[in-house]
């Protein structure tokens, strides 16, 4: 039980006190990240963390590489954590730019050809301008979403 227990030091009792752990949820720490980010661009990230948690149930957020970033919860067939099947996106927003890096977005049909990129790995990018430019993707990003939790391997 090392890091269990720790010592009160500051009374003549010697007996171990349980130590107080404060741990921040995923979702609390996506929203501290949200917080220190310039407005402008912090509103568009509110508005896309939104949609993409209001497409399934089974899409959770975290932070990943020091930026929002969006898994699949579900239950899948064994991998290799190396492959990251398990990421779906994660938001790359250096220099003020707004990047959604689909990990394994070329397995995606991408009919509406807004998956950028032609990565060997399998990544592909989706680029935002503004406000208005996720607005007006905001219906094919949840069906590319669903496309990609049905794809996934149970």
């Amino acid at each position: 039980m090392v890091g269990k227990k720790l010592i009160n030091i500051y009374s003549n009792s010697s007996k171990f006190m349980p130590a107080k752990t404060t741990q921040i949820s995923d979702q609390e720490q996506v929203a501290i990240h949200i917080g220190k980010l310039e407005p402008a661009i912090a509103e568009i990230i509110t508005y896309i963390r939104k949609v993409v948690l209001n497409t399934s149930a089974e899409i959770g957020e975290r932070i990943k590489w020091n930026n929002p970033s969006f898994y699949f919860t579900g239950e899948m067939a064994p991998f290799d954590p190396k492959e990251y099947k398990r990421e779906i996106i994660v938001m790359n927003l250096y220099k003020g730019r707004i990047m959604l890096v689909w990990p394994s977005g070329a397995k995606l049909k991408n009919d509406h050809k807004i998956l950028e990129g032609d990565y060997k790995d399998g990544r592909r990018l989706l680029v935002f301008n503004d406000l208005d430019d996720v607005k007006s993707k905001e219906t094919i990003l949840q069906k590319m979403l669903l496309e990609w939790i049905s794809l996934v391997e149970r």
